[in-house]
């Protein structure tokens, strides 16, 4: 069973419905992707407040690909306001570990192929 502590937003902060990630470029889905996390991740630039642990649910629009990639995951990643390095503020979520996050794995280290292994700055490393 969750904690509750850390599985409701704190008060007053609406809960989202969709949260919705449109990459158009390669290189912004290198920057969000987060392949060290186990099955793995997105990284999503949002001043919203989340709590680490938090259910979300993702629609992922990638490239020119008009199908969306509907995935549910938890927000294992906090990047806060005005964080030192002039970092994206945001979220990293992890995907869940069933048919839905593999197949967004999947999907996400397809389109980027031989650009994983680059040495790039990402949103989070």
């Amino acid at each position: 069973m969750a904690d509750p502590k850390t599985a409701i937003p704190p008060a007053g902060v609406a809960r989202p419905g969709v949260l919705s990630l449109n990459i158009r470029e390669k290189a912004a889905l290198y920057a969000a992707y987060m392949p060290f996390l186990k099955g793995g991740g997105i990284f999503i630039p949002t001043s919203r407040s989340y709590v680490l642990g938090e259910e979300v649910f993702m629609l992922l629009s990638l490239m020119d690909d008009p199908n969306r990639i509907a995935v549910q995951g938890k927000v294992v990643w906090i990047t806060p306001e005005g964080v030192q390095g002039s970092r994206t503020q945001g979220i990293g979520v992890q995907f869940t570990q069933d048919e839905t996050g593999a197949a967004a794995r999947a999907t996400i280290e397809k389109v980027l192929g031989e650009t994983l292994a680059s040495s790039r700055p990402t949103h989070t490393l």
